[in-house]
């Protein structure tokens, strides 16, 4: 029993900060790829926070325009977390100090949500393709029960013939 009689893990939800949010808008398909690598660049600058090097991604690198910059919402999550838009590349300016706390926690816990939602798809999906299959069942039972009725109905109208 948890504190005042409460069990432990009953949380009212928090609002979800639009940090959160823009995590959350990723697609399901592209979501882990894209976030270990929003997670590792951030990570970068968390650890070397004067890097000029670290504070500036290029869009037109193969690997960042395939999880980045080709993702839908994948901008708006380096924006929301500080990186400026110029022609090429996103910018995080000086003024802008990322905090493993907020930034680097935030993502690992956008990633345990895409991955929870990601197996609710898969269980959806099974479902979905048991349905199927007991609607198929239903219906050769039907039939097989049908098969018999009428087996019966003929034997008992050959017995009055």
């Amino acid at each position: 029993m948890g504190y005042a009689g409460y069990a432990p893990g009953n949380r009212v939800a928090d609002k979800l900060t639009p940090f959160q949010q823009a995590l959350r808008s990723l697609p399901l398909d592209k979501a882990q790829e894209t976030l270990e690598l929003i997670e590792k660049l951030t990570r970068n600058v968390v650890r070397n926070p004067g890097e000029e090097k670290f504070r500036r991604i290029n869009l037109s690198n193969p690997k960042i325009s395939a999880a980045i910059a080709d993702v839908p919402f994948a901008v708006d999550v380096m924006r929301e977390m500080g990186w400026v838009q110029d022609a090429d590349a996103l910018l995080l300016p000086q003024s802008v100090h990322l905090a493993h706390e907020r930034e680097v926690v935030g993502i690992i816990d956008a990633k345990d949500h895409h991955k929870k939602e990601e197996e609710n798809e898969r269980r959806r999906q099974m479902v979905a393709r048991k349905g199927v299959s007991a609607e198929k069942d239903a219906v050769l039972q039907q039939m097989e029960t049908g098969d018999r009725k009428s087996t019966r109905l003929n034997s008992s109208h050959l017995c009055n013939l």
